[in-house]
């Protein structure tokens, strides 16, 4: 005891000390395993971890491969794109912008898919919710936007140019050696719509090669999963997705 009446404060650590380890040994067994202890955090770790991605993969950003060269050489085959999930709904599309966006009806064909096993299954799952693999990337288009809603969208001018309402635009994206489209089209974009091309003109089945559709050639907005923002892999490629604003900068609205 102190002078004052008050448990020396030793004695107060002493006694909390040995509460803490009457508790702990009264507990389960498993309690007093630091192997078990470790693996319970590092599953807790691990689900919490897992709940974010999802959230955001969900919301805010996605990953996904390219699997063909239409958009050469500004995307290779098998680069990783990382994908802003705001765009369209929070952040507009503009011009010049990569969009990753699902099949309007009819662009990619009949689309089989292949017996996977249940556990082939789960772990694609899994891995992809981590963005570490994105196995639905072939059932989606990569291409750039040229026509927003409203805008006539034309090909070609006497040089040779797409012109976006009446303003030719020199594409320094497109690749080396093409032209800008070797289709004629004369378009103007329905509302809740984007008109879509590929930078490797001579190798996209892009807006242009889908005007006998339904859908006329043109992307609605409910099929646009965002933009991609950044080349993330391999590294050597990693880059930020421009839109080439200057491109566009003569084009007025409609």
């Amino acid at each position: 005891m102190t002078n004052s009446g008050l448990p020396e404060p030793a004695n107060v650590f002493r006694r909390q000390r040995a509460r803490n380890r009457r508790l702990t040994e009264a507990g389960p067994k498993w309690r007093r395993n630091p192997v078990v202890v470790f693996l319970i955090d590092l599953i807790g770790i691990l689900l919490t971890a897992l709940i974010l991605s999802l959230l955001i993969k969900s919301f805010l950003v996605r990953s996904f491969f390219i699997p063909s060269g239409s958009m050469l050489n500004t995307l290779q085959i098998n680069d990783r794109i990382v994908v802003n999930e705001l765009v369209p709904n929070v952040i507009p599309i503009e011009r010049g912008d990569v969009v990753v966006f699902r099949d309007p009806g009819g662009w990619l064909g009949p689309v089989t898919k292949p017996e996977v096993p249940f556990w082939t299954q789960a772990q694609d799952w899994f891995l992809s919710a981590f963005g570490i693999i994105a196995p639905d990337s072939d059932v989606h288009l990569v291409k750039r936007v040229i026509g927003l809603p409203g805008d006539h969208v034309k090909c070609c001018d006497a040089t040779h140019h797409v012109t976006v309402n009446g303003v030719p635009i020199t594409e320094d994206y497109v690749i080396k050696g093409a032209l800008p489209s070797t289709v004629e089209f004369d378009v103007t974009v329905p509302a809740n719509s984007i008109w879509v091309m590929g930078d490797n003109r001579d190798n996209s089945e892009d807006s242009r090669f889908h005007k006998d559709l339904p859908s006329k050639g043109f992307v609605d907005k409910k099929f646009i999963v965002g933009r991609a923002v950044v080349i993330s892999w391999p590294l050597g490629h990693l880059t930020w997705l421009d839109n080439h604003a200057n491109v566009f900068k003569n084009v007025p609205n409609p």
